[in-house]
């Protein structure tokens, strides 16, 4: 109130000096700040459970934060890389991105994203779990129907694919020759993105961004598909 805002809530700093974390150190992690002797069953529990930082009844708990949803962005090019500039800063999203060679990629990719330049891109979709998001959009259309097959054949959570609807109507007939159904088709997502935000590449990401987002506020609901038996 003091500086005239208005956001409510409070918290507790705790300092404290370390050197290092424990090699054999076993996340997440509780220890005893103000309180004394054995955990109680109360922190047990709380631990168990703890996905953040907080205090149990003078216990600090702390859980290790990693990226819990796999997405893979196929492509280098000015949307791959918009879309790496704003989907790596979320926490939940662990991004591997793909292209034909390294030297498609910038030079500053953040630390997070790790890059798998490889020749033949829809061979490395077998590495991807069949839980993964997929963002499909190379700078070649053979390559994008390469990988939305590779992509129906492996299995997916998400599949989106960059192009209009031109494109996507020759893809559900060439996905069709390849032995897909109509129903498995539709499980991809053309075009991505929010057309009433425009065409340029941030915009898109945006679009994109939102919609990944949404699809997490009904994960539990939404079912992962898997593999439909094919070989590709």
């Amino acid at each position: 109130p003091g500086l005239g805002q208005c956001c409510g809530g409070a918290v507790m700093i705790l300092a404290e000096r370390y050197a290092e974390v424990p090699a054999e150190a076993e996340f997440p992690l509780a220890r005893p700040v103000t309180a004394k002797g054995i955990m109680p069953p109360r922190v047990t529990r709380a631990r168990e459970k703890a996905e953040a930082v907080e205090m149990v009844e003078g216990w600090l708990i702390e859980a290790l934060a990693t990226p819990s949803r796999p997405l893979w962005i196929w492509g280098a090019g000015h949307v791959g890389r918009a879309l790496v500039d704003v989907l790596a800063p979320l926490p939940e999203f662990a991004i591997t991105w793909v292209d034909t060679g390294a030297e498609r990629f910038p030079e500053d990719v953040p630390e997070a994203v790790t890059i798998l330049p490889t020749a033949k891109l829809e061979r490395a979709m077998a590495l991807a779990p069949d839980t993964a998001e997929h963002l499909i959009l190379t700078y070649s259309h053979d390559i994008d129907l390469a990988l939305c097959h590779a992509a129906l054949t492996h299995g997916f959570r998400f599949c989106g694919l960059i192009g209009s609807e031109t494109k996507w109507a020759r893809f559900r007939s060439r996905l069709g020759d390849l032995g897909h159904t109509p129903a498995e088709i539709s499980r991809i997502t053309c075009p991505i993105g929010d057309p009433a935000l425009g065409k340029h590449p941030q915009a898109i990401a945006v679009g994109v961004a939102a919609r990944l987002l949404f699809n997490q506020m009904q994960k539990d609901s939404a079912p992962v598909i898997r593999a439909t038996g094919k070989t590709a």
